[in-house]
């Protein structure tokens, strides 16, 4: 035992020496490969035993078996070197981190070099983490991410977003509604450095965002001291906590990085490839331990864009964004630089050597995707990163609001918990009094979403869920202008509409549809609460309000554009009812006039929206009327009315206690009534049902005597809080039964 302390001692004594240790390990490394090349040239004799009868194609056999057995020699050294190298990073750390005696740092570094019983964070110090975030995309990848951060963490959190204005409007909803425990954020706008660094020419696929994390010691707090800086195309393994902790390591340097685990920077890409300057095979910043305050002692803005400056005389652009330029600066001030074990930050790029990491560490901490390609990537073990990565791509993100120990931060989620507590547990409609409580994770606009409205435009707003997906390509071929859509789904869901919206020619052609994925939470579908969701997000100053079972007539875009000029609802209120209609037939030819679809309706294959089961819901619009209007008339309210309809984006919200199926319409009109909306028939307008299979709800519904007797309930409290608010104007509803 004293043997090995003294054994020990002396490693760490060399380890101080930092120099003298790498020079140490070359020779190591170098000395058996010379002597396996000399000794396999000559010891056997097999050079010099060749005879003149021997023929060419046995030398060369032999030769080549003996290249083989060298290049698996090499290797096998070449990984032994390469782990010797993790040991001695790993034992840097150990030191860095325990300042106790030698003895008590043996105890806490084990054989294999991996760091053990490392000190605890305090229970309630908050870890920062800084992202670089911009465009829909990145913000899909950004909650995978957090996913993997959130799932092993145990103190709190404050993300510091460097964002655009999506980014921003996407995380701050989703961030809202998530309602996460002991979770912080910030946002800082790109335009406000974009200055700094929108004169680098940059070919990288990130553009200009990619050379945000240059001006984060510019752009974030003065009083933030130290960061962990990370790129959206990350997943952790592990605690970011152990991450937080290696700034202990780090006593004047003033950024942790893992070397590069490819050859980019050695120049042995491809042909005539000129990398810009780094140390050795340079540093991947995809992960870095930032300390603020050092960077900024330094000059840090003043001595990268000199460094830049110079090398763009040469390079003429970035290729790999930021990271070229800190390395070329580290090249030139190497004392500014701890170089982290090699497990905090394997990359899978197609020319990738981290096999030579994750081959030799037990425990792998980050996985980085950092190529185009993505899961994509070429690598022989890539179902195992792919794996990984999609446990946390589908993850229920509901079951990461889990509270830690309480450290007294406020969190929205305990105003949600408060308010559920509230409800009587013995009240038999308890599960639909919650409903309307639950605050529903949110993701705005979850694909590209671009467009500029125009006057008296018109968004069409439905909601659905995954069993009614293949209605969006037909609905695009009926309404060309925009759409707002509220799809609630769980998160491996999302993942199938993403592939199934990808996949789709006629939906990735048009970026005037926002898709904002509300996840599943709770028993049933919340029908209200989505149309909310969807109406949210409108942007032009009117709306359609459908659903997405109905095909609107050919033309009504343009229709409803015109409409809304004409009627002057930008001053009136006025609800304009677009008259529905229904079909039997999955094969069924739409009509293209008014013309024939009446005469659709006098040979049966269409009939007025629900005629045989709920005529009252739409006998309001009074069809015999509508056959032969030709100017638009008043419908006068009527008891169970619901019609579609076409409004100002200012009206009234959908009453969120109806849930599943029944009254979530019928309440809404009455709402418009009572504050004396007018409802005018338009006379050449239409919209048809399309036949499908009957949802989950009303299965429900039908079955289930409880469901209906909460619904009555629901509806007779929903009435009485009418006339509570509009006094006697609301008196005509306390009727309705």
């Amino acid at each position: 035992m004293t043997y090995s302390i003294t054994i020990y001692n002396n490693i760490l004594k060399m380890i101080r020496l930092k120099k003298n240790i790498l020079v140490f390990l070359v020779i190591v490394g170098a000395f058996p490969v010379l002597t396996l090349v000399y000794f396999a040239l000559y010891s056997d004799g097999s050079v010099s035993e060749f005879s003149s009868e021997d023929s060419l194609d046995r030398l060369e056999a032999k030769l080549a078996t003996k290249i083989r057995d060298l290049e698996k020699q090499n290797a096998y050294l070449q990984k032994k070197l390469s782990k010797t190298r993790t040991q001695y990073l790993n034992m840097q750390m150990a030191v860095g981190l325990n300042n106790g005696s030698d003895s008590e740092q043996a105890n806490r570094t084990s054989g294999l070099g991996c760091i053990q019983q490392q000190p605890q964070l305090p229970k309630c110090e908050v870890i920062h983490i800084s992202i670089v975030c911009a465009g829909n995309n990145a913000t899909r990848d950004i909650v995978t991410l957090i996913k993997s951060i959130l799932f092993y963490r145990k103190n709190l959190l404050h993300f510091h977003f460097i964002s655009d204005t999506i980014a921003e409007t996407i995380l701050r909803n989703l961030f809202k509604t998530w309602n996460l425990n002991e979770v912080e954020y910030s946002f800082y706008p790109t335009t406000s450095v974009q200055k700094d660094i929108n004169w680098i020419p940059n070919k990288h696929y990130s553009g200009i965002y990619g050379l945000m994390k240059l001006v984060l010691p510019k752009i974030l707090p003065q009083s933030l001291r130290k960061v962990i800086v990370l790129d959206t195309d990350i997943t952790f393994a592990s605690d970011i906590a152990e991450l937080w902790k290696l700034f202990a390591a780090l006593t004047r340097e003033a950024l942790g990085l893992v070397e590069n685990q490819s050859d980019w920077y050695l120049g042995k890409i491809w042909k005539n490839h000129q990398p810009w300057p780094a140390l050795g095979r340079g540093f991947n910043t995809g992960v870095m331990l930032m300390n603020l305050d050092i960077l900024r002692a330094i000059g840090w803005m003043s001595t990268w864009r000199q460094v830049a400056e110079k090398e763009l005389l040469v390079m003429y652009h970035t290729a790999l964004a930021d990271q070229d330029i800190i390395n070329s600066v580290l090249k030139q001030y190497p004392n500014l630089v701890k170089t982290l074990p090699c497990q905090w930050n394997v990359q899978l790029s197609d020319n990738t050597r981290s096999e030579h990491c994750y081959s030799e560490v037990s425990d792998l901490k980050i996985i980085h995707w950092n190529s185009p390609k993505k899961l994509k990537v070429k690598n022989k073990h890539i179902e195992f990163f792919r794996n990984l990565y999609l446990t946390f791509l589908e993850y229920d993100g509901n079951l990461l609001r889990r509270e830690l120990l309480g450290c007294g931060s406020n969190s929205s989620g305990n105003t949600v918990q408060q308010q559920i507590s509230a409800i009587n547990e013995d009240d038999e409609c308890y599960d639909f009094r919650r409903e309307r409580v639950i605050v529903h994770r949110t993701h705005l606009y979850y694909i590209d979403y671009s467009y500029t409205p125009t006057q008296w435009d018109v968004t069409l707003v439905a909601q659905l869920s995954m069993d009614r997906l293949q209605m969006l390509e037909t609905i695009c071929k009926h309404w060309e202008g925009p759409i707002s859509l509220a799809l609630y789904m769980s998160d491996a869901e999302a993942q199938q509409f993403l592939r199934y919206a990808q996949g789709s020619e006629t939906l990735m052609n048009r970026k005037n549809i926002g898709y904002h994925v509300v996840f599943k939470d709770g028993q049933y579908y919340p029908v209200n609460y989505l149309r909310n969701v969807a109406m949210q997000q409108v942007q032009t100053e009117f709306m359609f309000l459908s659903d997405i079972d109905f095909l609107p007539m050919y033309g009504l875009y343009e229709y409803l554009k015109i409409a809304v000029s004409m009627a002057n609802m930008g001053k009136e209120r006025k609800a304009l009812v677009i008259p529905a209609f229904e079909t039997q037939r999955y094969r069924f030819t739409f009509p293209e006039t008014k013309e024939q679809l009446l005469a659709q309706l006098a040979t049966g294959e269409l009939y007025t929206f629900r005629y045989h089961v709920w005529a009252k819901g739409h006998a309001a619009t009074n069809y015999d009327r509508w056959r032969n209007a030709t100017s638009p008339y008043t419908a006068k309210w009527e008891l169970d009315f619901e019609p579609y309809i076409a409004v100002h984006k200012d009206i009234p919200q959908f009453d969120q206690r109806f849930v599943g199926f029944g009254w979530n319409k019928v309440a809404h009109i009455m709402q418009l009534d009572v504050e004396d909306y007018e409802f005018v028939v338009l006379p050449n307008a239409f919209m048809i049902h399309m036949p499908h299979a009957p949802s989950f709800d009303i299965a429900k519904f039908r079955s289930s005597s409880l469901y209906r007797r909460c619904l009555k309930t629901l509806k007779a409290e929903y009435q009485r809080d009418l006339s509570q608010k509009y006094g006697i104007k609301a008196l005509k509803y306390l009727s309705v039964d």
